[in-house]
């Protein structure tokens, strides 16, 4: 007590000082509403962190945001007409330096290996497939059995993982880094004895369902009431989630255009992330040499020995060639990889202008019969279960509670979910999926990704163009890499130039 009590009259010194130092509306020490000091047990304790800015979370680069054209930069050759150009701006976010590789994603299984004892299932459900690698008429049993687990490949793109899988994978990284944020400040122990539910879990920890073992330096709680307190999110203490990217973020950090542009002017579009119109580096220094790995021509997958073209029969190390100028690199070729949207080939027509997405799937959290205690499932994570009519009638600002058939066509998703028409097709029942045949592969289960790979040509290189695939299903050509939201100021940690 004595400790609390030096620092807060410590405290009332210096908000006395910058009371009387600063001008009527306040500081960062002083409530610009009532006057009173933050941060003091004298006042009740409210705590406020002025000056806030975001750390960079582990892998991350900043990228910031604006407006550009998205969408088709040369000739539809596919003539699917489903990337049409719009002008859309897409926030500040952050984006992973490279893809997700084989030795991350080993990680990842080794401690749901650990962890999940009791419940096996979770590692198998986790496992890449292996065998996409299989062709019927090509020798590639060496990959299936080595590309995941030898060392050779540690620094290679994961494949074969579903999207699904990559979404887990983002869940499980948020809270692996936050969890080692609270050990590092000294607020938890490292439990390496973790077994079952009983695993550290973002929400679980901020919603108190989590304990841990404390650590040696505890949180101080400014309420006179009360001793220590665990982290809150509002200290920002704790980063936002990792995540798939949306398509929108993408296809903007892709293009890299903060290294195409004077002032607001944008000298030329681009068609790759790179400038020009070839696949060859145009700079002197490095000229000829290819930006990507691709399929140059039909049965060229690297070029002819002694002077291989782009040195990769198959994928490469994820740090090859050069990054963009946010500093990414293979935002083309090696793999393609997932985004978060839900694919509809008309999504230009309805998404927003603002942070375009498809794939809004909007949940409230799980409670007990008493209606205030958060539940877990058997892994540790919090439970959540699509919110009703009555959930959303409730609020004032409603939204539908499932958006990814948003306007679809169908009677059900043209307005609005729920019973509210007389018609009772669905987005199954429009696309042909009732049927039991081979029709349409658009569903609600249908992702987007992007950017070209190892084995495709250079016309899947551009971030305009977009492909398909369920989320269930997975390819050897198919990775992934994650994103993290953009908390405050748009302008964050990157210097102006």
């Amino acid at each position: 007590m004595r400790l609390r009590s030096i620092l807060s009259y410590a405290t009332i010194v210096l908000s006395i000082a910058v009371f009387t130092s600063c001008s009527k509306g306040g500081s960062g020490n002083v409530s610009s509403v009532t006057g009173w000091d933050y941060n003091t047990p004298e006042n009740g304790g409210f705590e406020h962190i002025a000056g806030y800015e975001q750390e960079l979370g582990p892998g991350l680069k900043f990228v910031e945001g604006g407006t550009f054209i998205m969408g088709r930069v040369e000739q539809d050759v596919m003539y699917d007409w489903d990337n049409v150009p719009r002008r859309v701006t897409v926030p500040s976010f952050y984006m992973d330096e490279s893809e997700v590789r084989n030795v991350d994603y080993r990680e990842y299984l080794y401690w749901t290996n650990r962890v999940f004892v009791d419940y096996p299932e979770v590692y198998k459900k986790a496992l890449p497939d292996t065998l996409v690698w299989r062709r019927s008429l090509a020798y590639n049993e060496p990959m299936v059995e080595n590309y995941l687990r030898h060392t050779a490949y540690s620094e290679y793109p994961v494949v074969g993982v579903n999207w699904l899988q990559a979404s887990d994978f983002c869940a499980w990284r948020t809270d692996r880094v936050n969890e080692k944020i609270l050990v590092d400040m000294g607020v938890l122990e490292m439990d390496v004895n973790q077994q079952g539910d009983n695993n550290f879990n973002t929400d679980a920890y901020l919603l108190g369902q989590y304990d841990g073992i404390a650590g040696k330096n505890p949180i101080e709680d400014l309420d006179p009431n009360k001793d220590s307190r665990r982290v809150r999110w509002e200290d920002g203490t704790l980063l936002p989630r990792y995540r798939l990217p949306t398509e929108a973020e993408w296809e903007y950090a892709a293009l890299g255009l903060i290294g195409n542009s004077q002032e607001e002017r944008v000298t030329n579009r681009r068609i790759y992330p790179w400038d020009g119109h070839i696949t060859r580096n145009a700079s002197k220094q490095e000229r000829g040499k290819m930006m990507a790995n691709f399929v140059r021509s039909r049965g060229d997958y690297m070029g002819v020995a002694g002077d291989l073209n782009d040195g990769g029969d198959k994928t490469v190390s994820v740090l090859s060639y050069y990054p963009n100028d946010y500093g990414l690199y293979c935002m083309a070729g090696n793999v393609n990889e997932w985004v978060a949207d839900v694919y509809r080939p008309l999504s230009f027509e309805d998404v927003d202008e603002f942070s375009p997405y498809r794939g809004n799937e909007f949940k409230t959290k799980v409670l007990d019969e008493e209606g205030y205690v958060v539940e877990k499932d058997s892994l540790g994570r919090i439970r959540y279960r699509m919110e009703t009519d009555k959930d959303i009638l409730d609020r004032k600002n409603y939204r539908t509670a499932d958006n990814r058939n948003y306007q679809d066509g169908d009677g059900q998703t043209n307005i609005a979910t729920g019973d509210w028409l007389d018609s009772e097709e669905s987005t199954s029942d429009m696309y042909g999926a009732h049927t039991g045949q081979l029709g349409s592969l658009v569903s609600d289960r249908t992702r987007v990704y992007k950017g070209g790979s190892w084995r495709d040509r250079a016309y899947w290189l551009s971030p305009g163009t977009r492909r398909y695939l369920d989320e269930r299903e997975a390819r050897d050509d198919l990775g992934f890499r994650c994103a993290m939201t953009r908390v405050g100021s748009p302008t964050g940690n990157r210097k102006k130039k």
